[in-house]
């Protein structure tokens, strides 16, 4: 350690630079809204949703009231979306997660607290007093580039915020379509089932007069059989899908009362068209963005890395020093400043900068093949929504309009006695089967679009890629 005593006047140097210290940490304070503004622009601009910060009680009673508001009809999709953002106590997590970072960059901004210590020593000749007032000068100086990263870090934080906010948007909405849809898929059993078991019924009667045989019979309870199985798995998937449903929108109670539509909403008139959707997801990607900051923010802590490579710490003080000999009566008084460094013998900086470049240049990768991920999602994500659409659109326009021309023929030539009740039960399995996965392509296609908003905007999952193809594999059974 280095000692520099100086006159008297360094104490009023000292106590203006603490006094200035103090004056600027004064000035810092935290944001309003607790730095959500940008994950409520991109809710009301992505999703045309608000969102809110819940932080006391009064907070969560009129969140929980807008929300219990909204399922006092039945549910739909825009709704479910508005009530897991106010609902969704993970989401509020991450708003959470925000305030944390928050606080890091207000006190990443502040300067270095100084350091008092006090030091008496006495012994049987003098007795020594001495008083030290320390701070850290390294982070005095690197104070604006550090604070200027943190600030970037708190950037991050705001939009990884946003990032959470389209995902449970996006979860949501599927989990909304996935329920109405195994509820509509179970109706449709429902209604099958009826009519399986009517003509169960009446095929029993009629083998008991003998106007049918054994093997018919057979046929028929089978039949009847195979639906009601199907209707039982169809129900406990619509159990699950609504309790997903649940989940997301953070329901519990007396909220779990709350309605689902009949059916899915009626396949639109045409497909959107996007051409440019890979530049659209360039451009509105909110991890692209995050991303990008992270590789700014890496670059501006490399270079403070290089600046700072031959100094590790270094503390500056103010002493001051009283000593009294107990022999001679002597009073001596001294101050002065103390500065403290670490000597580079070992570690001439060069691991920290070697780390930091490789760092960096790590991000640049990652940025690069994550711009490429980015426009393959989008371009596979539009096709999806394409292929979905015309696949639900054959079924709407061709499929079932033939499959009810084929029942009501096979009815009228059933009952001219020109085909069996084989050929019957062959039909109605068709029809059934044609109708499920109707209503799967729709659900499929309803997904797909919300998959398709999610991987341009951000927060994209896995909702329609995973079920292609189920809908035409169904109709092949």
């Amino acid at each position: 350690m280095f000692a520099w005593f100086g006159p008297a006047a360094a104490h009023k140097r000292m106590a203006g630079a603490l006094a200035s210290l103090l004056a600027l940490a004064a000035c810092q304070t935290f944001s309003p809204d607790g730095g959500l503004d940008v994950a409520a622009d991109v809710a009301r601009t992505e999703l045309g949703k608000d969102i809110v910060l819940v932080r006391t009680e009064d907070d969560a009673a009129a969140a929980t009231a807008r929300a219990r508001h909204l399922i006092g009809r039945p549910l739909t999709a825009d709704a479910a979306v508005q009530i897991a953002l106010l609902n969704n106590r993970g989401l509020q997590a991450a708003y959470n997660e925000l305030g944390v970072a928050e606080a890091v960059r207000v006190r990443q901004s502040l300067p270095p607290n100084p350091q008092v210590s006090v030091l008496r020593a006495s012994g049987s000749v003098e007795t020594e007093l001495e008083r030290q007032i320390v701070g850290d000068i390294l982070a005095l100086v690197t104070l604006p580039a550090r604070a200027e990263i943190a600030a970037g870090r708190f950037r991050q934080a705001q939009l990884a915020a946003a990032l959470e906010t389209l995902r449970v948007a996006n979860r949501a909405r599927a989990a909304f379509y996935r329920a109405v849809a195994a509820n509509q898929s179970a109706e449709l059993l429902v209604q099958a089932e009826a009519a399986a078991d009517s003509s169960a019924q009446l095929a029993k009667r009629l083998a008991e007069t003998g106007a049918m045989n054994k093997l018919d019979l057979a046929r028929e309870q089978s039949f009847h059989a195979e639906v009601a199985a199907q209707l039982a798995m169809a129900r406990q998937r619509a159990s699950s899908e609504r309790e997903r449903l649940v989940r997301v929108l953070g329901f519990s109670g007396p909220d779990l009362k709350f309605t689902l539509p009949k059916a899915l909403p009626a396949l639109p008139g045409h497909a959107a068209r996007l051409p440019q959707v890979e530049q659209e997801a360039l451009n509105r990607r909110v991890d692209l963005q995050i991303a990008r900051i992270e590789l700014d923010l890496l670059a501006k802590s490399y270079g403070l890395t290089a600046a700072t490579r031959f100094v590790n710490v270094l503390e500056g003080g103010y002493v001051d020093r009283i000593k009294d000999e107990h022999d001679t009566g002597l009073h001596a008084h001294s101050r002065g400043f103390t500065v403290t460094f670490e000597i580079p013998v070992f570690d001439f900086g060069a691991t920290r900068v070697r780390e930091a470049e490789q760092t960096y240049l790590q991000a640049v990768n990652k940025l690069a093949e994550m711009a490429v991920n980015v426009r393959s999602e989008a371009r596979e994500a539009y096709r999806g929504y394409r292929a979905s659409y015309d696949i639900a659109s054959r079924y709407q326009r061709e499929i079932l309009p033939l499959r009810k021309t084929i029942s009501d023929e096979m009815m009228l030539r059933y009952g001219a006695m020109q085909v069996d009740v084989f050929a019957l039960l062959t039909d109605a399995r068709q029809r059934i089967a044609a109708n499920a996965a109707a209503v799967d392509a729709l659900r499929d296609f309803w997904l797909a679009g919300s998959n398709l908003a999610a991987t341009i905007a951000g927060g994209a999952s896995a909702t329609a890629t995973d079920t292609a193809g189920r809908s035409l594999a169904a109709a092949d059974q």
